[in-house]
């Protein structure tokens, strides 16, 4: 029997008559890469951030190991989430600290660390994702995109989450900058052995990242299974989305957003 580690059931979220998800049911099993597409506007941040509990869902269930978030106290809620480690489109760096900073700031949190040892660690997970200690006395500014995506990366997996969620990671890159972060983004995944879940529209990452895909349609999940079996699905949305076919039933019209 799969082990789901994030379970979902009847999400639902509105903003205002603007329904974004509208019982949504997901499962992302233990141990596994789940991409999560579909057209720009269907809710697929707004999903990740209702797990995160960064919005507060309407109506529904989502729980993580067992423990329900919607609902749930304070505490539960920061306990639950020190499993996660998280990267934002954008990449979302303090611009105010350097970049050892930066990949230390949550992992500091809680322990008594020197300043030589807490960026000496900020180093060791640097080399991780191919960054050399020459930027450790940057600050994000003095860094190119692709390198501050790669920070944002180090930051997520300092803390070694059991649960990693990328949200477009690699939105405004090249080809090539953007294929070196999806492997990044495979290897430390393999790595750390955690449960992923990333939210693009970007084929050629998902081909890389995930293991099993779900898209997200009109509010629902309309397919979700293993990622080499999406391109012959026989779903008409999917296979429109997958294959960038201009006609279809896919319009601007037919999706929230």
């Amino acid at each position: 029997m799969q082990d789901n580690q994030i379970i979902i059931r009847g999400l639902s979220k509105a903003f205002g008559n603007k329904v974004v998800l509208k019982d949504l049911d997901l499962d992302i099993p233990r141990g596994k890469s789940v991409a999560v597409i579909g057209a720009s506007g269907t809710g697929k941040s707004v999903l990740l951030k209702c797990a995160l509990g960064l919005i507060e869902a309407d109506s529904g269930s989502i729980r993580v190991d067992g423990q329900e978030m919607l609902g749930a106290s304070r505490q539960q809620r920061e306990e639950t989430l020190r499993k996660f480690g998280m990267t934002f489109q954008g990449g979302a760096l303090f611009d105010s600290l350097t970049i050892w900073e930066n990949v230390i700031f949550r992992y500091r949190q809680g322990k008594t660390l020197s300043r030589d040892e807490a960026r000496d660690y900020a180093a060791s997970v640097l080399a991780e994702v191919n960054l050399e200690p020459r930027v450790l006395d940057l600050f994000p500014a003095e860094i190119s995109g692709g390198m501050q995506k790669r920070v944002a990366l180090a930051r997520a997996i300092a803390d070694r989450p059991e649960i990693l969620l990328f949200d477009e990671p690699t939105t405004g890159l090249d080809p090539i900058t953007a294929g070196v972060i999806n492997k990044l983004i495979r290897s430390a995944v393999d790595r750390l052995g955690a449960t992923a879940i990333t939210i693009s529209h970007d084929m050629a990452s998902i081909k890389v990242i995930a293991d099993e895909v779900a898209m997200v349609h009109n509010g629902r999940i309309i397919w979700n299974g293993p990622k080499d079996k999406m391109e012959d699905t026989g779903n008409p949305v999917l296979d429109q989305f997958v294959h960038g076919h201009p006609e279809g039933p896919m319009t601007p019209s037919s999706d929230n957003g």
